[in-house]
This record gives structure tokens, C-alpha cells and sequence, in this order.
């Protein structure tokens, strides 16, 4: 994005990637869920997580070792010009479909337009600032942007290409479960059972398996999910050794709960990888879209109301430090006290229209740790009555209308947010809100979350040091009404919009983090998200025969592109 790749044009391999690991053995993941789709890149149907980081592959691949650089993989070479308002690939001619079929520019081109008008929508917005995409020569395709977004020409290198002639008279959107899809990537699928089980294994004619950007990765020959419905059940699945590795996100269990017969027999190692990403957002989202909630101060007040030291206290034993904005953690968040500088100057457009908070400063309100939390629960009913809202018989009115009854809306299984949120609705029941707990299988969250059928529901945004056009997506105001789009609280803000424009359009990187950190501030003062705590590192507990380099990217565990892509089975 700026600066050059750190990796010289003949690089032998990724920095985080063993070049001489071994390649076989298995390993075997959980998830909690459900799926009724193999084809993760259409918006209709729910498809085990890790499937669509494996599914796929696209013209260049991200290394995790540098803030935003892409090398290629399908495209052996690409060309931008200074203002980068194109990009052109030249496709590597040995690319191969698992059948064996080349991979050609015209099934770049139908993969591009198919996403953008029928695939999920997280690949919808692309398509909309792409003006044309021709052939320009043998292997070569070429397109052309119509905004000037700087990151396009790199999110452009990152689309999944598919193979054309599998769609011919099939309905791409409406596929489910009748159509395995046929890619390039080294894993295909290989068994599956609805609800229960999916099985992956590498091709060993896999076509790119000694380009540089592959060597040392995609080393296990056959990867499976298991599906549970819940939490506990999966981790005793881990225990008893039906899984090859588990996930904790919690340090207080981290500490406590390894200490089965595996692990003390040496079968399970413990593993913590650090990265140096910003802490992102973890929480529960508030949905703007409904009354009161549409209005800061009764935002505010369910923040105070939010008792987070007593909450982490019992969860997660107080060792897990609170998010304070977005970015925190990085050198993209916002700096304490009053905007200054550029920061300030990106803003003042703006600034009439701005809440108390984002141009002053804003921190996340502090309790004492105790049950009662009573100074911020006073503060909580100050605003409330500030925002027209009054206790009348035990129950809270807002401006008149029936009494406040939120609904929060969890996945079936998910243990966690289920015991904060009722630690949480008798904290809101003081100040005479009802918070109902709907708990509802896989498929029906889905639904729920993408019609925005909720008034908090969790939510969870990795942010990268480079952020860019995945911004839009989750706060601007074009997604905010769009169904299945990830903008979850419907924030409609046009500063956010603004500072967005101004992350993607600059050419320097003090303006670049300027913006970002002011849009650090639009979101923070915003109190779209009720904040929990923040994940400094991914704690992985799995098999022993399961190894990895000792070299830590920047992005440490990042999805799936570290853990399985560079691990490996050792057989001794």
C-alpha cells in the first residue's frame, strides 16, 4: 500500500514459513454451528467458517509480515500506474483448476462480475467502483476503477476465482448444497456431511505448490471440521482427542482448565502467538436503527450501565484488559484529550454536527468493580431522563412510548456472551429496562443478523493496520440499510464516510493515519458498541505432533492464513 515489499523478487519463501517442512498427516478442527451451503462466496446459507479461507484462490496473496503487501500467486505479474487507477494481471500459465483445466482470463473476468452482482455482499461494494475489466492480451486482464481509492488496485488482487464452465446454466446464488465448488486451491473438498462434519484434502497435483509465496505452507494433507452446538461439548471433544487443537478465549480458563490427561501426558501443547494488530471491536453491537437506541445518550447510559470490571472479574478472572477504541493497541488509534493537527483538521468540517466526545475526547466509563455499580448507574439515569425517558411502575418510557424491552439475539452455544449478557440484563433491570435473551441455532442467527432482527447482538471486527475499503462495509452509510451487510449497528454518519474517503484516497501516510485515527474517534465517541475485552495474542492449545515456525508474522494468527497454512504434522 505504501513504500515497497519488504520480500525481493526472488525470494525463496515467506519469513513465517518453514521451506523444508514436512508435508502429511491431518489435523481436525471444531466450530460450533451448523452449514446448508458449500459455496461460501454466495449470499445465501451459512458454510462452516474456516471453509471459505480454504476454498479458493485468488491472482495475489497477503503476507502476514508486512502491514499491507501482496505477492503473486495466481497473476505471475502485475502493473499499476503512479495514480493506480488500474491494475493489470498477467496470469501465471501453469495455474490449474483441481480438473485440470487451465485457469483463463475469462474466468477471472466472469468471477468478478459474478461476486460483484450475485455473491456475498462483502464482495459487492468492489464491483461497484470497478468502471471496466477487459483482456488485454494473451493471459492479461485489466481493471479499471471509476473513484480514486488507492487500495483498489490491491483488493482487486484478492477476489476468489472461480471456474466459469461449472456455472453454465446453474444458478450461482441458489447453489447450497448440490455444488461442490471446483477451484485452484491446493485443498478440495473431499466428504462432507450436513451439520456435522466437512473433510478437505490437498491435491497432490496441486499446480502452485513451488511458487515462493506457497513454499512451507499448505503442509497437512487433509484438514476436517467438526460441528458442534456447543462450546463445552467441543472443548471435551479436544480433551478426549477428537479434535487436534482448540482455541481458548479466555485467560482465566487458559490457566486453568489444561490440565486433563492429554496434557499432562505431553499429547497437547499450550501455544501462545502474540501479533501486533490493533485490538479491533469485541462486544455486543447496539442497533441504531431502533428507538431509543438511535439516540447517544441512551447509548451512553447502556454502556454505564455495562458493569465491566465485575463482568471481567467473574468471566475471565479481571486479567483481560478492556478495548478503548478501535484502534487501540496500534498506532493507528486515537490520542487522549482534544483532536489536534490533521486530526483535527479532517474533522472541522464537520464539527456542528459531531456528539460531545469525538472532537474533546472520549473514554469508556469506569466502574468500581462492584455488583452495584451504583455512580455509573446514577450517571446512566441522568442521561436517560436527558433523553426524554422516565421510570414509570418499574419500568423505563422513552418519550411517551411502551416500556423499554431490548432483545439481545446469541448463536445457540455460545457460552461467554450468553453469561455476560445476564449478568448484564440485571444491571439494565435497575434501571427499569427489560434485555430479553433470544438464543437460536446457526441458521436463524444468520437471518436474524442479516435483516438486523435484534437490538444487541455480538459482534466482532479484526482490524489490520492497513484498514481500507472493509471500512465501508462495516460503518458506512450505504451498508447501513443493506441486508447482510456488516455494518451491524446501521451507523449512517457522513463524517465516518468522510474519514473513510480520506483513508482510501490518501497518498502519504501521515494523512492516511490522521484519518484513521479520527475515524477512531467517530466510532468510539459514537457508542455504536457496548466494548469487552481485548485479545493481545491467540492462545492455542493442540496436538503435539502439530509444529510451527518459531518466526511471528506482525498479524501473529491471522484467520487461516498462519494456522494451518504454515503449520505442519511432524512424524517423530
Amino acid at each position: 500500500m505504501y513504500g515497497s515489499p519488504a520480500l525481493p523478487p526472488d525470494f525463496v519463501s515467506l519469513p513465517y514459513a518453514n521451506p523444508d517442512a514436512p508435508k502429511g498427516g491431518k489435523a481436525v478442527f471444531g466450530v460450533t454451528g451448523g452449514f446448508d451451503t458449500l459455496n461460501p462466496f454466495a449470499q445465501k446459507g451459512s458454510s462452516p467458517w474456516p471453509y471459505r479461507f480454504w476454498a479458493a484462490e485468488s491472482l495475489m496473496g497477503r503476507s502476514l509480515d508486512e502491514p499491507f503487501t501482496l505477492y503473486g500467486v495466481l497473476a505471475e505479474s502485475i502493473e499499476v500506474p503512479e495514480d493506480r487507477s488500474w491494475v493489470e494481471f498477467t496470469l501465471h500459465p501453469a495455474a490449474r483448476f483441481a480438473d485440470g483445466s487451465p485457469v483463463t482470463v475469462e474466468d477471472v473476468i466472469w468471477s468478478y462480475e459474478t461476486l460483484g452482482t450475485k455473491g456475498n455482499v462483502r464482495y459487492r461494494s468492489f464491483w461497484q467502483n470497478v468502471s471496466k475489466i477487459e483482456t488485454t492480451g494473451p493471459g492479461k486482464v485489466r481493471i479499471s476503477f471509476n473513484s480514486d481509492n488507492r487500495e483498489l488496485a490491491l483488493i482487486a488482487g484478492l477476489r476468489p476465482i472461480l471456474k466459469k464452465a461449472q456455472w453454465d446454466g446453474k444458478d450461482f446464488a441458489e447453489s447450497g448444497l448440490s455444488e461442490p465448488l471446483i477451484t485452484s486451491s491446493a485443498y478440495q473438498l473431499a466428504e462432507y456431511e450436513p451439520n456435522r462434519f466437512l473433510v478437505m484434502r490437498r491435491n497432490p497435483d496441486y499446480w502452485g505448490k513451488d511458487l515462493p509465496f506457497r513454499r512451507g505452507t499448505q503442509n497437512l494433507d487433509e484438514l476436517r471440521v467438526d460441528l458442534f452446538a456447543d462450546g463445552t461439548v467441543m472443548f471435551e471433544a479436544f480433551k478426549a482427542g477428537e479434535l487436534s487443537t482448540y482455541r481458548e478465549y479466555n485467560t482465566n480458563l487458559w490457566d486453568s482448565n489444561y490440565d486433563f490427561p492429554r496434557a499432562s501426558a505431553g499429547d497437547v501443547i499450550q501455544s501462545e502467538i502474540p501479533h501486533q494488530k490493533p485490538t479491533g471491536i469485541t462486544g455486543l453491537a447496539i442497533n441504531t436503527r431502533n428507538a431509543p437506541l438511535d439516540d447517544w445518550r441512551v447509548r451512553e447510559a447502556l454502556i454505564l450501565a455495562f458493569n465491566f470490571e465485575y463482568i471481567n472479574e467473574t468471566i475471565t478472572g479481571g486479567r483481560q484488559p478492556r478495548i478503548s477504541s478501535y484502534f487501540s493497541r496500534s498506532s493507528l488509534g486515537f490520542l487522549p484529550g482534544n483532536a489536534k493537527g490533521k486530526v483535527a483538521e479532517f474533522l472541522s468540517p464537520y464539527a456542528s454536527d459531531l456528539i460531545p466526545g469525538v472532537i474533546d475526547g472520549y473514554t469508556l466509563p469506569k466502574g468500581d468493580g462492584s455488583l452495584r455499580n451504583r455512580r455509573n448507574l446514577r450517571k446512566a439515569v441522568k442521561l436517560l431522563q436527558d433523553a426524554g425517558c422516565k421510570v414509570v411502575d418499574s419500568s423505563l418510557h422513552c418519550n411517551g412510548n411502551d416500556a423499554v424491552t431490548l432483545t439481545a439475539v446469541l448463536r445457540q452455544g455460545d457460552t461467554e456472551n450468553k453469561a455476560i449478557v445476564e449478568l448484564y440484563a440485571q444491571a439494565l433491570k435497575r434501571l427499569g429496562i427489560t434485555l430479553e435473551i433470544e438464543t437460536v441455532d446457526s441458521a436463524q442467527f444468520v437471518e436474524r443478523e442479516s435483516q438486523f432482527d435484534f437490538d444487541l447482538i455480538p459482534i466482532r471486527r479484526a482490524l489490520s493496520l492497513s484498514p481500507g475499503n472493509e471500512q465501508r462495509l462495516y460503518w458506512g452509510s450505504r451498508a447501513a440499510d443493506t441486508a447482510g451487510s456488516r455494518n451491524l449497528p446501521g451507523i449512517k454518519e457522513p463524517a465516518v464516510d468522510a474519514m473513510i474517503d480520506k483513508m482510501l484516497s490518501s497518498t502519504e501516510a501521515e494523512d492516511f493515519q490522521s484519518a484513521t485515527r479520527a475515524l477512531d474517534r467517530l466510532l468510539t465517541a459514537g457508542r455504536y458498541v457496548i466494548p469487552i475485552w481485548q485479545y493481545s495474542a491467540a492462545y492455542i492449545a493442540h496436538d503435539s505432533d502439530l509444529k510451527f515456525p518459531e518466526h511471528t508474522p506482525i498479524y501473529g494468527d491471522s484467520a487461516t492464513n498462519f494456522m494451518p497454512h504454515v503449520w505442519w504434522h511432524d512424524p517423530n
